[in-house]
């Protein structure tokens, strides 16, 4: 039997698609499942009539592939795919490629490279988007790892990625955990952008008093814009959808969102970095917020207030809301990519964000016309500091500025919450502005907690502290950041 290009182990929704992309380009793939059910199934079904091949044990998938082995792991994140790992590692050899392509946290691709690089094996922490769509028809791959893997499997993760202008969406991302890294940014934004066009929908449906046929017909025209992307499209579709008595759909559905993790893990990271990612925070604690239904029954119960109309021109609203949306999605990708840069400093890793802007184009959920114009922010000027600090986006940012804030006053004068909207306009307006009242802020941990501060006065790097009281003494607090 002629043996496998790659392995891969877990069936389930992106596993099987995945396996049937590659086996579209030309690779010839084992496959395993800890179901052997699940596997048969799969063979007998969707894989029928291909060249794929099923093995019964790790020893034998293991057996039928070529060396330098390449084996990509699409189980649950966490101690299951360490269980996989350990299970492998005996029948592998140095030189051999495990890929971690689920969705795990990048402290574990750190710790897992770190482990098998010591054992000669090359590990790949693989963040994968798309969705099922995606990994069958092209996927947006983010590599990360051992550099000495990539090389090995590079052919195979381009070939079946997404492509745009004929590259693929599938480039080196960096060493340890910065594939999962990147896909966790990515998340993030997402996220960000379903929040952001969540609360449009609100504005313009609740507030404005648009029927779901006009709402429909709104979305389908913003993603002939600025706006264009696989999320505002899939929203137009969403609000297409009738039950069988003509209902909309999405009106019978439960006001509760769920969430996996990884937007809570882009925050927490945020946090211990120090990086002011406000809109993908807020993000999350609306769907945190969302899923108290029962409390929010009683609150609105006990609330309960004159419903407040809107009165003005409705396009002219309409524009501003669309304006609201384009600058608070430029905000909340200029705090990703903030994080992602603070995040190579402190890890040591060289990412290439006009290439992450690439991977991002084609085949992931946030796939958008507006990735194109990062890409080509981060190629006029690799050192970019931020978003806001181009050109492009500070022209546009300023374009819609009059729109956001009316959309951010029109959702507080109707009661409907923009936290989104809202907490990025206070970020712009706090990045842009000269001086910001920390001066007190650090006047007050000084005068109870001793915690000195920096004159304007004197050299960046001096420290102060005053005794605010008259009997107070010299000492003072030790001075760290977080």
């Amino acid at each position: 039997m002629q043996q496998a290009d790659i392995g891969l182990i877990g069936l389930a929704v992106m596993g099987q698609n995945l396996v049937l992309n590659m086996n579209d380009h030309g690779f010839k793939v084992v496959v395993y499942n800890r179901t052997t059910l699940k596997m048969n199934d799969f063979l007998n079904g969707p894989a029928k009539n291909t060249a794929i091949v099923g093995a019964d044990s790790v020893e034998e998938f293991v057996a039928a592939l070529k060396k330098p082995r390449a084996i990509m792991l699409m189980v649950k994140a966490g101690p299951v795919v360490d269980k996989f790992i350990d299970q492998l590692v005996p029948y592998l050899e140095p030189g051999d490629v495990i890929i971690d392509g689920g969705n795990s946290q990048y402290t574990d691709s750190n710790r897992r490279s770190k482990e098998l690089t010591k054992k000669g094996i090359h590990f790949l922490g693989t963040g994968i988007s798309g969705g099922e769509e995606g990994a069958r028809n092209g996927p947006s791959i983010m590599p990360g790892g051992n550099p000495a893997a990539w090389e090995v499997v590079k052919p195979i993760l381009q070939a079946i990625a997404a492509k745009v202008d004929g590259v693929p969406c599938c480039q080196w991302v960096g060493e340890n955990g910065a594939g999962h890294y990147v896909k966790m940014v990515h998340n993030g934004i997402e996220y960000g952008d379903m929040q952001l066009i969540s609360e449009a929908y609100q504005l313009l449906r609740e507030g404005l008093g648009l029927s779901i046929e006009q709402l429909q017909e709104v979305f389908a025209q913003w993603n002939k814009n600025v706006l264009d992307s696989y999320l505002i499209e899939i929203t137009s579709k969403i609000l297409g959808v009738k039950e069988e008595d003509g209902a909309p759909l999405l009106d019978k559905i439960l006001d509760t969102a769920g969430q996996k993790g990884t937007g809570k893990w882009t925050g927490v990271d945020a946090l211990d970095l120090g990086v002011p990612l406000t809109l993908i925070s807020e993000a999350v604690f609306a769907r945190c917020l969302s899923t108290r239904v029962d409390e929010r029954l009683k609150a609105a119960k006990i609330f309960k207030a004159d419903k407040a109309t809107f009165e003005g021109e409705i396009e002219s609203a309409i524009t501003a809301i669309h304006d609201a949306l384009y600058a608070s999605k430029i905000i909340s990708y200029a705090q990703g990519y903030m994080l992602m840069r603070e995040a190579a400093n402190e890890y040591g890793w060289n990412l290439s964000y006009g290439d992450i802007a690439l991977m991002w184009r084609g085949g992931c959920i946030i796939r958008s016309q507006f990735l194109g114009n990062i890409k080509e922010a981060f190629e006029k000027n690799p050192d970019l500091e931020n978003l806001l600090l181009d050109d492009f986006f500070a022209s546009e940012i300023k374009q819609a500025e009059k729109g956001w804030r009316k959309a951010v006053k029109m959702g507080i004068d109707l009661g409907i919450p923009t936290p989104a909207f809202s907490s990025a306009l206070a970020f712009y307006d706090g990045y842009r502005s000269e001086r910001l009242p920390a001066n007190l802020l650090q006047a007050l941990r000084d005068y109870f907690g001793a915690h000195t501060y920096e004159r304007v006065d004197k050299p960046r790097g001096m420290f102060f502290h005053s005794d605010w009281t008259g009997h107070g003494g010299k000492v003072s607090s030790s001075n760290y950041e977080v």
